[in-house]
């Protein structure tokens, strides 16, 4: 396929931009190209959307007229040399249009002097998208321009994070003339596409005359080259097989396009360097149209030009009015006279010439006069390209370097290498790498081989040239054979050769491909080979093979592997002793190894033990050797040997056989020591161990009238005593022992002698000196906390003087009592005393008194303790009896005085009974005159102490001494009277006041516990005589008798009219009023706290309880009581959290009051606790933060 141009990259550019709106005069001068910058359109290219324009323009539509006037074999609408219908155009514009737009800047088209640089910037929105978007940058419609960077192509791309815009950035350093063209953008993220095209005009530099070969300049870039970079085409070209061509004379291309095939069009194109085979082909379908007659020329252009690079044309059109005015186009873009265009008037005829043609020139022009207008094609060709020094036939060797070499008529020129018709595409990991050296064109093979003996051609524009290359095989030679080798099993086998050239091979063993492992390893240096098995085995011995590749040698090898003999004991214990219980078969299997496999003999005591089918046989495997006994016996136990032998050495073991059983029985044990449920047991170990260790004992226990043996211990008894726990103290028992070894359990020993668990008792407890003299000691203690079934008989006290270890004891017989005196003592010595219960067990573990006793008599100061209820007055009634425990210390034992009043007591009334403790004093029935104050002297020597008891003896008091009647008046008598001259020995605590009607003269009681000694008795009745009497009244009752008036009272009929008093209603109602204040309380954290206060208040007050001035209202924590004004909030176990400000409110209609109090908790709770507890942790905040700010050092 022939290289394309600028122009046919444009025409199959996919998917192209919408084209921009359109001016409506423009339209009318150069049809309907597009507004902005049709210059540069139409000489970088026309772009699809161009297409239906120009055939508007020829006056022709491109539906059935074109198809009309189409000649036989002409390209139909869809030929697929990449030119779309304008159908499917308009579509993928449509769809085009529809893709979300990525673009925040797109690149804009420009215009560059040739040389100059050149830089193009396209701008993406990063703010949607995750990751970097793709960007590809492509000139027409399928040349990517990544591959294309280097020295004349640069491709950047930034990223600002303040704005997320990624800026992509194609810069072209020192364009050139044919980097004009139509170029396309396209960025894609997911399923998001866009894509915008753009223009880039070249312009030859002021005084240079242009003269550029378009398939050179597009010519492959190759790696490393100093032509990186360049924009070529070379790598679209398809591959197509070489067909030999002579060499044509001059021809005229159009003629020969218009009378060929569609299927050789190609093959012309390539043939004869036409580089716009499309455009072409588009203006032979115009050639084809017919033609309308024009009233304004005579004569209209030819529909096409062909000129040569570099040459002249000459348009000439002839008007049928020479007044016309005459305009030349190019593209949609007036022309103006200039060096390059030259106009000449020649009459009728209107003349343009074009001198040195280029490229760019190549294009549509189209002339008007007047409104009308008509067009041609003009085409530039490039001459072609020309082999000038042909390829040589070439043979070389294999593994060398090749290189084939040909020259062109052009520098850099475009050519294309063959491999038996396949074209030759080089690549980084290719071996075929073309070098270009002006006209010289070389194809490079690396490293041949037989693979590359073919035919390869070379292709230009203007020619071929082929040879024959032929790769042949070196003689090869064995320098170094490979050699058989014997081998010790674990050593390394290594097998080389070396042969005369530097070629690979293959291994194989016993015919099979050697595959490398981390044990084999296959080396491959110059001309040597090597074959490395480390650790050889068994497996590794057979015929090995090297074969050098492309080579009908072998060089082969025999490996052989051998292994003297081992004998494997790892299974056996360290002294190689196996163990059998007798009775059981043996069968033991002993690994063995050697290459070849060796031949085993076992022995014992010199003695061969055969194959065979003896009841102890030996048998033998490859592998392994056993050795069989059937039922082991005693006897059977020995040093056994193992003999092994092969062609690689000898080897001997020795294994020692031990046939087991049970032990014998234990003898009978014995008890040794017995407890209140223990015993202490010893035995001896069983004559006979069964060949076995005795690994430990079981024990078991069984009351002595019993059958039923209970075992002891579950693990096993390592020594030969054992102490039995948990026995009934009184109960007769007996014991017996197992004997275990590896083997199994012994059977039983004979059952012990019969014992009986008793126990001695727990020690005595308390034991303190009682008193102690200048000869003896007395000691006291306590019983001791355990008394077994044995009982208890006694003690035993002990003592013995310090510095000596003679322990003597004090009673020589046991005593009950726990009181016990030692005499007999030097005085100022000093001993140490203990003392022991004694029962049917024995004597208890001794209670030492905790230091030594001096024996010598202390003084102690007396001292008096006076009980608590007798530092008050002691009152009692007559009658009652008196007994009074006052103690006292001191030594020696005290003197005691008792005096009552400062006189001595009279022993015949009030007893007095001394101990060494204390002093009672006794009166079995009280009477007034033992009341009085008592004290007593306890003396010590020099030392006195003394204290004084007040005895109140009461009794009921006398009456009183006289009543009289004050007064009479209606029916109330005032009353007076004089306390009794008789209280009873204690005060008047109040007075009892009776009536009696002088008919009857039954008493009634009027009041009782009067305090006062004048009263108004009320509510007589009128008419009536009445006599009062009064009781006296102290703690110990009424008196026995009463005073009575001496005088009546009457009653008159006809008294004085008694008007009661008007009152007037009295106002109840008041405002609340606290009457007991509530007071700050301290609570303990998790004990209920209660706050209490009294209101009074009518109407009855509403009561509302506060804390931190927030009502408290259904809060389980909290109960609230309120009973006759008494208000009270009970606190359920308090935490820090409930302290604060608490406040009681009572409301009623006439007013409202508060009283508050603080409460603080005391014993804080955590975080987390008041958490649990369900506090808010907002208010747990506050609450925190408050009280470390009241008590920072606490907090």
């Amino acid at each position: 396929m022939p290289e394309p141009t600028k122009k046919e990259e444009n025409e199959v550019l996919a998917p192209a931009p919408a084209p921009p709106p359109e001016e409506p005069n423009k339209e009318k001068e150069a049809g309907t190209a597009p507004a902005k910058e049709p210059n540069k359109e139409k000489e970088a290219g026309t772009a699809p959307a161009k297409e239906p324009n120009k055939e508007k323009e020829a006056g022709t539509s491109p539906g059935k007229d074109e198809e009309d006037a189409s000649p036989p074999g002409a390209l139909p609408p869809e030929w697929s040399i990449g030119e779309s219908p304008a159908g499917e155009e308009q579509d993928k514009q449509n769809a085009n249009s529809q893709l979300s737009t990525l673009f925040v800047e797109k690149p804009q088209g420009g215009t560059v002097k040739v040389g100059e640089n050149i830089t193009f910037i396209a701008k993406v929105k990063a703010e949607d998208l995750l990751r970097k978007p793709t960007v590809k940058w492509f000139k027409g419609k399928w040349m990517d321009l990544a591959s294309k960077a280097g020295k004349h192509l640069q491709l950047k791309e930034t990223f600002e994070r303040h704005s997320r815009v990624y800026t992509f950035e194609m810069q072209i350093i020192k364009a050139k003339e044919n980097y004009a063209g139509n170029y396309r953008c396209e960025v894609t993220y997911k399923d998001k596409f866009d894509s915008c095209s753009f223009d880039l005009e070249v312009h030859e530099s002021t005084g240079t005359t242009p003269n550029i070969d378009i398939r050179s300049a597009f010519k492959r870039s190759g790696e490393g080259q100093e032509d990186a970079g360049e924009l070529d085409f070379s790598g679209l070209l398809k591959r197509r097989e070489v067909k030999q061509q002579e060499e044509q004379p001059e021809v005229d291309v159009w003629e020969l396009l218009k009378n060929a095939k569609p299927s050789e069009y190609e093959k012309i194109a390539f043939q004869y360097g036409i580089t716009d085979l499309r455009g072409m082909l588009k203006r032979l379908k115009r050639m084809r149209r017919v033609e309308k007659k024009s009233a304004a020329f005579a004569k209209i252009l030819d529909p096409a030009y062909q000129v040569d690079k570099g040459g002249r044309v000459r348009f000439v059109v002839e008007l049928a009015d020479p007044k016309l005015e005459v305009k030349w186009y190019k593209n949609g873009q007036e022309i103006r006279p200039s060096t390059k265009y030259i106009f000449e008037h020649k009459g009728c005829e209107r003349i343009m010439f074009i001198n040195n043609c280029a490229l760019t020139d190549d294009s549509e022009y189209y002339v008007t006069a007047g409104d009308e207008k008509c067009s041609t094609e003009l085409f530039v060709r490039e001459p072609p390209v020309m082999v000038t020094k042909q390829l040589e036939d070439t043979k070389a060797y294999c593994g060398e370097r090749v290189e084939l070499e040909c020259e062109v008529s052009e520098d850099d020129a475009n050519v294309k290498w063959f491999k038996n018709g396949e074209e030759i595409i080089p690549g980084p990991k290719s071996r075929y790498h073309i070098r270009v050296e002006g006209k010289k064109h070389i194809l490079v093979i690396e490293g041949a081989t037989k693979a590359d003996t073919a035919e390869y051609s070379v292709m230009t524009t203007g020619g071929q040239s082929s040879a024959k290359l032929s790769v042949d095989l070196k003689p090869l030679k064995i320098l170094t054979p490979l050699t058989d080798q014997t081998v010790n099993l674990g050593k390394e086998i290594c097998l080389k050769c070396e042969v005369s050239e530097n070629i690979t091979g293959k291994w194989t063993k016993n015919g099979l491909p050697v595959q490398e492992t981390d044990r084999l390893k296959i080396v491959h240096k110059g001309r040597i080979h090597k074959l490395v098995i480390a650790n050889a085995l068994v497996e590794d011995e057979g015929d090995y093979v090297f074969t050098p590749d492309a080579y009908s040698v072998t060089l082969p090898a025999k490996v052989h592997v051998i292994d003297p003999p081992k004998i494997n004991l790892d299974g056996l214990e360290a002294d190689n002793t196996v163990t059998v219980i007798a009775g059981n078969k043996l069968r033991l299997e002993i690994p063995i190894s050697g290459e070849p496999p060796p031949k085993a003999i076992w022995s014992r005591a010199d003695k061969a033990i055969m194959e065979g089918s003896g009841r102890i046989r030996a048998e033998n495997y490859p592998d392994s050797t056993t050795l069989v006994i059937d039922i082991a016996e005693k006897d059977d136990s020995g040093v056994y040997h193992i003999n092994l032998k092969n062609e690689a050495g000898e080897a001997h073991a020795s294994i020692k056989i031990k046939v087991v059983d049970i032990p014998d029985p234990p003898v009978a044990p014995n008890v040794t020591d017995v407890g209140d449920d223990w015993c202490i047991m010893t035995w001896e170990p069983p004559v006979y161990d069964g060949g076995s260790p005795i690994l430990g004992y079981f024990i078991e226990r069984k009351k002595k009238q019993s059958s039923r043996w209970m075992r002891l211990n579950f693990d096993l008894c390592k020594e030969t005593t054992f102490e039995p726990k948990k026995m009934i103290e009184g109960v007769a028992y007996e014991v017996r022992i197992f004997a275990v070894n590896a083997v199994g359990i012994s059977k039983p020993s004979m059952p012990s002698k019969p014992f009986v668990p008793l126990a001695v008792t727990s020690p005595p407890t308390l034991l303190t000196v009682d008193s102690v003299t200048d000869t003896t000691v007395t000691m006291k203690w306590r019983p001791p906390d355990q008394i077994g079934a044995a009982g208890l008989d006694g003690y035993v006290l002990e003592y013995c003087f310090e510095g000596t270890d003679d322990w003597i004891v004090a009673n020589t017989e046991l005593i009950d009592k726990t009181k016990f005196t030692i005499t007999g003592l030097p005085t100022d010595s000093r001993i140490f005393v203990r003392v022991k219960a004694v029962n049917a067990a024995g004597a208890s573990e001794p209670k030492y008194y905790s230091q030594p006793i001096l024996v010598k008599e202390i003084i102690e100061p007396p001292k008096i303790r006076i009980p608590r209820h007798l530092k008050q007055t002691y009152i009692r009634r007559v009658g009652e009896a008196i007994n009074l425990v006052i103690p006292f210390q001191g030594k020696p034992r005290p003197e005691l005085i008792w005096t009552k009043d400062g006189a001595p007591i009279d022993k015949n009334q009030i007893n007095i009974r001394n101990s060494e403790t204390d002093t009672i004093i006794f009166i079995r029935k009280a009477e007034r005159s033992h009341s009085g104050k008592y004290d007593l002297q306890v003396k010590v020597e020099k030392f006195v102490e003394t204290a004084s008891i007040d005895i109140q003896v009461v009794d009921r008091p006398g009456p009183p001494q006289l009543v009289k009647i004050e007064d009479v008046w209606g029916e109330n008598v005032a009353l007076s009277w004089t306390p009794p001259r008789d209280d009873g020995n204690t005060a008047i605590t109040g007075y009892t006041i009776q009536k009696a009607d002088k008919k009857s003269m039954e008493w009634f009681t009027v009041i009782e516990h009067y305090h006062r000694t004048s009263a108004t008795i009320t509510e007589l009745v009128i008419g009536n005589e009445y006599y009062f009497r009064v009781f006296a009244e102290n703690m110990c009752g009424l008196s026995e008798e009463a005073t009575m008036t001496k005088e009546s009272a009457v009653i008159a009929k006809d008294g004085k009219i008694y008007k009661n008093p008007v009152y007037e209603d009295f106002d109840f109602t008041e405002a609340p009023m606290f009457t007991q204040p509530l007071v700050n309380t301290y609570a303990i954290a998790g004990y209920n706290a209660t706050l209490n206060c009294s209101v009074r208040g009518n109407p009855k007050p509403k009561i509302t309880w506060m804390k931190n001035k927030v009502a408290i209202k259904d809060d389980p924590r909290y109960r609230m009581f309120s009973n006759q004004g008494v208000c009270t909030l009970e606190i359920r176990k308090p935490s820090p959290y409930d302290g604060g400000t608490y406040c009681c409110k009572a409301v009623n209609d006439l007013g409202t009051v508060e009283i508050e109090c603080k409460l603080e908790v005391k014993g804080g709770l955590s975080f987390c606790r008041l958490l649990l507890q369900g506090v808010p942790p907002n208010i747990i905040d506050s609450y925190l933060r408050d009280l470390h700010s009241s008590n920072p050092e606490e907090y």
